[in-house]
């Protein structure tokens, strides 16, 4: 990672700016050239140097957060100076920032992201077909890199005894008798179009007895799901809480849920050579099963998420 030690993101890259300050400084009442990996004169070499800082954002659930790190991980070992701004919240808070300009580069999930672009009104099953989508479909501004392998869908994921006690093994099942359910969930799940609870309703007729706002998939999802405070709730296929509490997910034989292949989304402007072959050098390694493994020593390991994506970096020979 360049001498950046993990645990000292921030005060390494503050330490080094400040050194890179001072020289250049220097250099300049000294009558002296500066070379400090671009050029120091003036606007050309401020421009240069912008265009290698890379800002890596995330949504605020651990995956999203652990991708994150694996990415900035991945832009730091190609010498880009790199910093985060994790767990800033759902896509509706996400996506915004990105477009602003606040980070320049996030994880995302194909059919979930296509979703929210199109509001609904674009659907493509396949992962090629949701990247044609969305190259029509995204700002200017945003470009996709190359998709994972890795896939981590959307489930609608009940307690054993809910499942027991109404004979559920599908969301068929589950609309004969969701009048009697509460679903649990992150607070904009009733408005989301495709997997959300207008897509429920529209292509099985679920209608919940009760919808109570949680997080997106996280401790406080998990805890009213083993607790009982509700009897369903929106997990993601990846996490480890489900085995873990033999939760059980219903399954989809209508095929509401798409495909959502992990992919780099990153600002046009910032993707140089050097932040591309980072980033597709990720998507290259990234398969469910690694994604699986590295989530649960997240999650119920409590490992520090970027030693863990480190060990990805290190494994997969992207540092």
């Amino acid at each position: 990672m360049s001498g950046v030690q993990i645990g000292s993101r921030y005060v390494s890259r503050g330490i080094s700016a400040l050194v890179v300050t001072a020289l250049a400084v220097a250099a300049a009442a000294c009558g002296e050239e500066f070379d400090a990996g671009t050029t120091a004169d003036g606007a050309g070499g401020a421009k240069a140097a912008a265009k290698q800082s890379v800002t890596v954002g995330s949504a605020n659930f651990p995956e999203n957060a652990l991708l994150g790190e694996i990415y900035a991980g991945a832009l730091e070992a190609k010498g880009l100076a790199v910093a985060t701004k994790l767990n800033l919240g759902s896509r509706e808070t996400l996506f915004p920032a990105l477009e602003q300009g606040e980070v320049t580069v996030v994880p995302e999930y194909t059919g979930a992201l296509l979703a929210y672009l199109s509001k609904g009104k674009a659907s493509a099953k396949e992962t090629a077909a949701q990247i044609a989508a969305l190259e029509g479909t995204l700002p200017a501004e945003l470009q996709l890199l190359e998709p994972s392998e890795a896939q981590d869908q959307e489930t609608v994921t009940c307690r054993k005894e809910v499942v027991d006690r109404y004979s559920l093994t599908s969301l068929d099942d589950l609309a004969k008798v969701s009048r009697e359910i509460t679903m649990g969930g992150p607070p904009e799940l009733p408005e989301r179009p495709g997997f959300g609870l207008r897509g429920l309703k529209e292509v099985y007729g679920i209608e919940f007895k009760r919808f109570r706002p949680l997080d997106v998939s996280g401790p406080l999802t998990v805890s009213a799901l083993k607790e009982g405070k509700v009897d369903c709730a929106n997990l993601f296929s990846t996490q480890s809480a489900i085995a873990a509490n033999g939760f059980v997910s219903l399954e989809d034989p209508k095929g509401i849920v798409e495909s959502e292949a992990i992919v780099p989304l990153i600002a046009s402007d910032a993707a140089t050579p050097e932040a591309t072959d980072a980033l597709n050098a990720v998507s290259a390694k990234l398969t469910t099963e690694n994604l699986k493994e590295m989530v649960k020593r997240v999650e119920v390991d409590k490992d520090d998420a970027a030693e863990v994506a480190q060990d990805f970096l290190r494994e997969h020979g992207i540092t």
